[in-house]
């Protein structure tokens, strides 16, 4: 496939190199490539099979509008625009388009939905709960997604809304604990990103599993059918 990566950043880098090991032609557009969806034209999108967007919360709802309007197909690893999801996914479905979006691509971390799902059950035998997401500095939005995706699970499960604590420090990659505290003791789920791979390989494997798909579509369908 030939696929286009919106960003430049460390993961929308490595997101293109991922692909290229992959097999796949990869086009790269940079912010200064890509001011207001602007390099989104017609013409080079004619060109894409599949887009890939890590960039920001200020320019993804642009870059989804033009890719969509172009009728591409399109990933989004970008968080913090989800409460343009209700439109969004209207634009999706009358161009017959397919996007797939998620909090995040790793399939470790969506292993580790299914593992708090599970512990959630810890809410209903007198247990307190609480966040914490810890990311580099350098993040533009707090919470994080795969938090707020977290905390969105445990209030469905349980009906509580837990408390979500952020921290943004250094470089660090990714960081999310679920706690659940008592009296008599303490549980602890963590899981921690040691580099930016699996969020890469997740949203190539993603772009993969979108051909002849349409509408919208989270992560979690992809990493269900792995």
């Amino acid at each position: 496939m030939r696929l286009l990566v919106l960003g430049r950043g460390k993961t929308g880098s490595l997101v293109a190199e991922v692909a290229r090991e992959h097999g796949h032609e990869v086009v790269v557009l940079s912010a200064a490539d890509n001011p207001d969806a602007s390099g989104l034209t017609s013409g080079m999108l004619s060109r894409i099979d599949v887009a890939i967007d890590f960039t920001t919360p200020k320019a993804v709802v642009q870059n989804i509008e033009a890719c969509v309007a172009a009728g591409r197909n399109m990933v989004v690893g970008t968080t913090g625009w989800y409460h343009e999801l209700p439109r969004i996914r209207k634009l999706v479905e009358k161009s017959g388009t397919a996007l797939l979006y998620g909090a995040n691509f790793s399939i470790g971390v969506n292993l580790f939905f299914e593992i708090a799902r599970g512990a959630a059950a810890a809410l209903r035998q007198g247990y307190f709960g609480q966040i914490f997401e810890r990311h580099h500095a350098h993040k533009k939005d707090a919470p994080s997604g795969t938090a707020l995706a977290l905390q969105r699970l445990i209030q469905t499960a349980t009906g509580t809304k837990l408390e979500v604590t952020s921290f943004r420090e250094g470089d660090v990659v990714g960081m999310h604990e679920l706690i659940f505290d008592s009296s008599v003791d303490t549980i602890y789920l963590c899981h921690d990103a040691k580099s930016r791979r699996g969020f890469a390989e997740g949203a190539v494997r993603g772009a993969e599993w979108l051909p002849g798909k349409k509408g919208l579509f989270d992560f979690s369908e992809v990493a269900a059918s792995l």
